[in-house]
Formats: C-alpha cells, structure tokens, sequence
C-alpha cells in the first residue's frame, strides 16, 4: 500500500496544488477567518451529516469513528471554489484552489488511532473603499492573507458494536497579514498599516458514535461530538510605513517607522454538535444534525467597529443512496450516490447583518476496490447585499481519495 500512497499522493498534488490563500471570502477579514470545513469530501457531499463509522475509510467529523476501522486508511482531499463576489455596484468573480486533508487512519482490534494534517481557518481578502473629502479622492485599500492549520493526534474505542468514543488532540498554528495602505489621488506617497501575527496553541475534540438495529432492514445511527473553548497565543507586530508604487503596480517602501509588538489571545469557541438518522446498511441513510457554536466569546484579532458576535448554529440534513452494493455486473450500480443541504447561522454580525451562509450538496463515491475516490458539488451562497455588504455565490468542486489496505500481514512462506 505504502507505493500506491506514494504515487497516488504525487499526482494528486500535482493537480490540486496547496496554496495558503484558500479563500476570497470579505468575511475572512473577521474573528480566526473563515473556518474550513473538517470532514472529508463523503460527508461534505452530505451536507456535513456525520453518524456513522465505516470499515474502510476515516470520518473526519467524530473521532470516535475510528474505531470502526477493519484496514489501514490514507485518505486525501482538495477543494477548488470559484466564488462570485457581488454588492449593489460592483460585481468580481475569484478562484482558490487549496488542500482540505491528509490522513492516516490505523485500526488495532477495538482500538484505532489516526493522525492527519488540515487547515483550521484562512484568510484571503481584497476590499478596496473610496471617498471624496474637499474635492480630494480618498482610496483605501484592506487585504490580507494567511491560515491556521492544525496538526491532530485521535484515537477511538469501541466499548461493544454499538458504542464508541474517540478523543483528537489538536495543535494549531499558522500566520495572518493584514495590510491597509491609504492614498490620496495626484499625490505621490502613501500610508500603509501592516499587521503580522504568529499564531499557536492547543485544542481537544471529543466524540461518540451509536447505532442500533431496529428490525431486520433498519439501522438507527446517532452520533455526539464537542469541542471545549481554546485560547490561541498570538504574537503581534504593527508597522506603519509610508511607501510608492512601482509602474507594475508594486509597494515600494519610502519610510518605515517603529514596529510595535504585543501579546494577545484568540478564542477558538466552543461547539457541540448532536445527530441521528435511519438506514439500511450499505444500501441508504438518511440523517439531520445540528452543531450549536458558543461564538459570542470570539474576538477579532483586530480592532473594529463593524463587527460583533453572537452564537451560533448549524443544520444540516442529507443521505446516500448505493442501488446494488454486491453488483458484478453494472459498475454504476455500486457507486454511493449523495446529497445533502446545510443552513449555517455564523454567528458574525457585520453591520448589524447577521452573516448566514446556505449550502446545497452533491456527491459521488466510485468505489476502487477497497479504496475509493469521491467527488462533491457545492452550490452556496455567504452574506448579503444590504448595509453595502457584499454577497458571495460561490461553487465548490471537491475530490477526495481514500486508500486502504491491510498493513501488517502474517507471513505464510520463509
């Protein structure tokens, strides 16, 4: 397995890429920036619905999922969004491509542990805002980029076939710019405010998983998770220059004054999420779930007076459909047909709006032996128009890979 993960890992990041600034979205701006989706492409496509634990491959959303594994699992994801942004004047279209996951998830009799890589939030924004005051034209321009990823450690323990409980312990780091530079039309010099943090710290998440038979066809399955409030350290440095612009449109630096640097802490809020739903195993499931997010203790890692917070939530409802799981002779009948829809109030109140965001889902699992490889279709839409906010109707592509094998095998011949 370890060749195929290899092989498949390489040409996989030859066309996905990794890039940092994985997001165009204005609300980034705010809080930790805009959290990332934390599950993988399967349950994405379901609209984040996460109740149960499968042989063969990782969910990503309930630690206590781990367990369940029979194979050893790497799995993969990426996520190409193409986003148009949009207020009552103007109207720009953006394209991110970044990696959602890596994984490996390893299974030990009742016992299963994993370990993986992904992006916690990201930061990427362009917003540029321009005034007349006594016949002088004002522009100022806000941007900024950067990410918090996070580096997890799970394991999961099934106390019987029903029940099991999993714990991921999280460290998080990453680093944030964000710039405003202010010009005056005809004049050659401008300001520029520039804004640098590092960021680390240490999260926990927590999970249960149950399922039981109600009859001979019918599977209930349930699942809890929660996630306690952290506290991120960050490091500051702010630095205001006065700076030219090359030809080609670069910041050219003029003057750069004292840099000033502080201690601060950001808050990564509480969730607890709960869910449950009906099936038949290996043929259809059909689930809804709701994460309630304690997001009015966030805080901004800069000062401002647009935003505030309250707390939020998140509802979610979706299913997968297989028509003949034990087909030989038609392929399309065994592929795992998926849909889901998500309603998310955020918790960000950006004058005085409240900032939702509606996601509708489609996806595919093409099974490929023991492995499989996902794609997910998202139509959504983050924001509003009013308050000279801007709207974002965004389409996510998703691919995922997931491989496994069996690791360690008797020998049978010397």
């Amino acid at each position: 397995m370890t060749k195929k993960v290899i092989a498949i890992l390489s040409l996989f990041m030859g066309l996905v890429g990794y890039s940092q600034e994985n997001t165009a979205s204005p609300y980034s701006a705010f809080g930790i920036g805009e959290v990332r989706f934390r599950g993988t492409e399967a349950e994405k496509a379901m609209g984040s619905l996460a109740i149960t634990g499968d042989s063969i491959t990782v969910n990503l959303l309930n630690p206590a999922s781990y367990s369940h594994l029979k194979l050893t699992n790497f799995s993969i994801g990426g996520t190409s969004t193409f986003s148009n942004l949009k207020n009552n004047i103007n109207s720009e279209n953006a394209k991110r491509t970044g990696i959602d996951y890596l994984n490996v998830g390893i299974p030990m009799g009742k016992f299963g542990a994993t370990l993986g890589l992904m992006p916690y939030s990201s930061v990427g924004y362009k917003i540029s805002n321009t005034t007349t005051e006594n016949d002088l034209e004002r522009t100022k321009r806000f941007s900024g980029d950067g990410y918090i990823n996070k580096v997890y450690l799970g394991g999961a323990y099934s106390f019987n076939k029903n029940l099991s409980f999993g714990l991921n312990f999280e460290y998080n780091f990453g680093n944030i710019e964000n710039k405003i530079v202010e010009s005056i039309t005809n004049v050659q010099l401008a300001t520029r405010e520039l804004n640098e943090s590092s960021i680390k710290g240490i999260s926990v998440k927590a999970g249960f998983l149950y399922n039981r038979k109600l009859n001979e066809k019918l599977d209930f399955y349930s699942g809890i998770t929660y996630q306690p409030k952290s506290k991120l350290n960050t490091d500051n440095d702010r630095t205001l220059s006065t700076v030219t612009f090359s030809a080609s449109g670069n910041e050219l630096v003029v003057d750069q004054g004292d840099t000033y640097s502080n201690e601060s802490k950001l808050i990564i809020p509480s969730r607890f999420s709960f869910g449950g739903g009906i099936g038949e195993r290996n043929k259809w499931l059909l689930g809804a779930d709701i994460a309630l997010l304690n997001s009015k203790d966030q805080t901004n890692r800069l000062e401002n007076t647009l935003s505030e917070y309250k707390n939020g939530q998140t509802y979610a409802i979706g299913g997968y459909y297989i028509p003949d799981y034990d087909s030989f002779t038609n392929y399309f009948k065994r592929v795992i047909y998926r849909a889901g829809f998500r309603y998310e109030k955020t918790g960000l109140i950006v004058n005085s709006e409240d900032i939702n965001n509606y996601g509708m889902n489609f996806g595919f699992g093409f099974p490929l032996g023991t492995s499989k490889l996902d794609l997910g279709l998202e139509f959504g839409k983050r924001g509003t128009t009013n308050s000279n906010l801007i709207q974002e109707n965004y389409f996510n592509l998703s691919i995922g890979l997931s491989i496994s094998d069996k690791w360690f095998r008797k020998v049978l011949i010397d």
